[in-house]
């Protein structure tokens, strides 16, 4: 694959290569963003390809224990296959590895798989995550990306990372427990698809984004009163008092439809019923004048 042969070597940020035996299985090793809780952790996960991929987007796994997402659970961010109707084709496996370390130090506000630890706990899971060794490909954290360079792409890289993160709109959504999760960042005019064109090696910043649940249902509530309806330019006065009348009628129309009276069944299930009893009593006498005729033909032919 072409992707597996641009990120055999390793970065100073991240690693990634699919398994000998599963090639829709990728492990991955992201390095802490600096100047958070996660400064020097290495952090190992699991990307999970679909048959449709690149049309569908990948699922993403953490496996070393980190206090931002759960341990072996599918965390939800727009370039996850939680939000396939966010995903890009022209995103790669790279794009998804820069998002999630751009996205480490935000806050999880209640979107699955996130978690919200205390700095301190951070800090010492990110201790921790060095000695981290993977059973599924045997990577040991410590000896796979390579020694963090102290040099100016590194930095600048860094800093568009920091402020790419910042830019990040996301919107949680409603947890288990019924709580309304709170939304960040709404004023923010970043796009996603600044992240189209394949990011580069350096960072060019990780902008991912989780909108589970209330995502289409809040974005569909605010756009459609702002939608007015346009008028055309070419119909005539008169047309334009038609379709106006006929808006009104069609408006209208739900509510008189409502407001009439649910009509009475009972009212026909009574008259059947009261036609069944007046054809079965003319059955019967039809079936006893029958019968009288009959035995009175019998009593005068035998006298």
């Amino acid at each position: 694959m072409k992707e597996a042969a641009e990120l055999k070597d390793p970065t100073d940020h991240y690693h990634a290569q699919p398994l000998e035996d599963n090639l829709f299985e990728w492990h991955f090793t992201v390095r802490g963003p600096p100047d958070s809780d996660f400064d020097g952790g290495v952090y190992h996960g699991r990307i999970v390809l679909p048959p449709e991929y690149p049309m569908k987007p990948p699922s993403i796994i953490l496996l070393t224990a980190n206090g931002r997402f759960e341990v072996g659970k599918k965390i939800c961010l727009s370039i996850s296959g939680h939000h396939p109707e966010t995903w890009q084709p022209s995103w790669s496996i790279r794009t998804a590895l820069l998002a999630i370390i751009g996205f480490m130090p935000t806050k999880g506000e209640g979107a699955i798989g996130s978690l919200d630890y205390t700095p301190e706990e951070r800090r010492a899971l990110a201790k921790k995550s060095q000695d981290f060794c993977c059973e599924g490909c045997g990577f040991a954290m410590k000896d796979v990306l390579l020694p963090l360079k102290s040099g100016s792409d590194s930095s600048q890289a860094d800093q568009e990372a920091k402020e790419l993160a910042r830019q990040i709109s996301f919107k949680a959504e409603v947890n288990s427990s019924g709580k309304t999760i709170a939304e960040s960042d709404l004023n923010h005019s970043f796009s996603l698809n600044d992240l189209q064109d394949d990011i580069p090696t350096t960072f060019q910043g990780a902008t991912a984004s989780t909108s589970c649940g209330v995502q289409n249902t809040l974005a569909a509530s605010l756009q459609q009163p702002a939608q007015p309806v346009a008028e055309d330019t070419s119909m005539s006065p008169r047309q334009r008092r038609a379709q106006q009348q006929g808006q009104r009628r069609s408006s209208t129309s739900p509510a008189v439809t409502q407001g009439r009276p649910p009509r009475d069944h009972h009212t026909d299930h009574g008259g059947s019923a009261v036609l069944i009893i007046i054809l079965t009593l003319a059955l019967a006498a039809l079936i006893f004048r029958r019968i009288y005729l009959a035995n009175e033909y019998i009593f005068d032919f035998e006298l």
